[in-house]
């Protein structure tokens, strides 16, 4: 099915997914605040992400290098003096815009008016700062607009630390920051983001191999977390599109409403990175192969990914509408691997005893899961609001369970209902909780 933006981001803000920043000051334009519910997803997806690159891989390692980096970094990486978007002014309005972005060049999309555009400039899209007590070219630094570099110029410490020879990688998760001219599609496109990215150092006639191999993992990540493969694609970057650097380069991408768009890529870097640190630093980044006797740079596969790009695309993938009895049901089929509550207690009423009872069934679960405990309005209700934010099951304790000790546990996909035996509860549920 084909849902709106629109409906998205009022699902994420009543349910607590997403909320605008600063919202009682007006709201901060491309900034936003990740609620109960969204902190849970979002943590959940970047736990599965860990999980696959390297929990379940012994070739990869972690890393979480610092978000403020010497400003040497971003010269040898080229991003001070390229990492750039070309920017035009309306004269009429003064609204600035992405050149690349407009559909029509001559037009401005604010004002509507024509031939209003200046010459181009280029804009930086990295965030300055400085480090010190004076603010002067001394203590420019700026906040990290990638998490890669820092893997980079820890190479050589980490594979000698964790005493690694090629092929092996390097993972890390964090905060990234980017000036975009023009931010938008709620959360897809933020100045301030968390990234998922993983280095994979191998022989330069090993890369592509490895490329192609990434580049079907990180597809394949994706269905198995049940997301949609109609609304997946891999798209190969034509040779217009590549980066200096790039040998190769190709998207995973996803159906926005708006259209296809970037949900990850992956990329043969070359060896440009090390070869490039290690010149500016001076520090030799070379790779010795004392089997055969071979020194040489490394090439790097780059699968990156962004963690709150991914978790708005699982959200929006799980987003379903249906008819149940006559009824409008709003379901989240979301994995429940990913599922920010993986069960719902229930107490049929709010008469103390069931109430009291229910909350021993919760406390018995709470080791084992995170769970929602919710007496307000009917349980009819409640099951609609456990669908609208995803949990896979819900319990519900009623007035024959203070006889027979069971409760009534509900799929929310299947809408079946089971009676189960409270001391085979956490049994019950681990088998179909992966």
């Amino acid at each position: 099915m084909t849902i709106s933006l629109d409906t998205i981001v009022n699902l994420s803000k009543r349910r607590g997914f997403v909320f605008q920043s600063s919202e009682i000051y007006g709201g901060l334009r491309s900034a936003y605040d990740y609620g109960p519910l969204g902190v849970e997803l979002l943590r959940n997806v970047k736990n599965e992400w860990w999980r696959s690159m390297v929990q379940l891989r012994g070739d990869i390692v972690g890393l979480d290098s610092a978000i403020l980096q010497a400003r040497d970094v971003w010269v040898a990486s080229g991003h001070e003096a390229s990492f750039t978007d070309p920017l035009v002014q309306c004269s009429n309005c003064n609204s600035r815009f992405r050149l690349d972005k407009l559909d029509d060049q001559d037009l401005c999309p604010s004002c509507g008016n024509r031939k209003t555009f200046g010459e181009p400039r280029q804009f930086n899209l990295m965030f300055k700062t400085f480090m010190g007590p004076v603010d002067d070219e001394t203590g420019l630094v700026y906040l990290r607009p990638e998490t890669a570099q820092g893997i980079f110029i820890n190479y050589d410490n980490v594979r000698r630390a964790a005493r690694k020879k090629l092929p092996f990688g390097i993972a890390q998760m964090g905060k990234s920051f980017r000036n975009e001219i023009t931010p938008g599609q709620f959360v897809f496109r933020t100045r301030e983001f968390e990234q998922m990215e993983m280095e994979f150092f191998c022989r330069p006639e090993e890369a592509g191999r490895w490329y192609e191999h990434w580049t079907k993992d990180r597809y394949q990540w994706y269905l198995d977390l049940g997301m949609s493969e109609d609304n997946l694609r891999i798209r190969p970057h034509g040779h217009d599109e590549l980066a200096h650097y790039a040998a190769a380069c190709s998207d995973v991408e996803y159906r926005y409403p708006w259209g296809w768009d970037e949900l990850e890529g992956i990329a043969n870097r070359t060896d440009f990175d090390l070869k490039a640190h290690s010149e500016h630093s001076g520090t030799d980044l070379s790779y010795y192969d004392d089997e055969t006797d071979e020194r040489f740079y490394p090439y790097v596969i780059e699968p990156a990914a962004g963690a709150t790009r991914t978790t708005f695309a699982f959200l929006m993938d799980a987003y379903h509408e249906e008819e149940v009895r006559g009824e409008q049901r709003v379901v989240l089929k979301i994995h429940p691997k990913l599922a920010p509550f993986k069960v719902a207690v229930l107490p049929l009423s709010k008469k103390p005893e069931l109430v009291g009872e229910a909350e021993k069934v919760a406390d018995l679960l709470r080791p084992h899961f995170l769970i929602d405990f919710d007496v307000t309005q009917s349980i009819g209700r409640r099951y609609r609001r456990q669908d609208e934010i995803g949990t896979p099951y819900a319990v519900t304790f009623d007035f024959d369970s203070l006889e027979d000790r069971a409760v009534t546990v509900r799929d929310r996909d299947t809408m079946e209902q089971d009676r189960i035996p409270v001391e085979n509860l956490v049994r019950y549920l681990a088998e179909r909780l992966p």
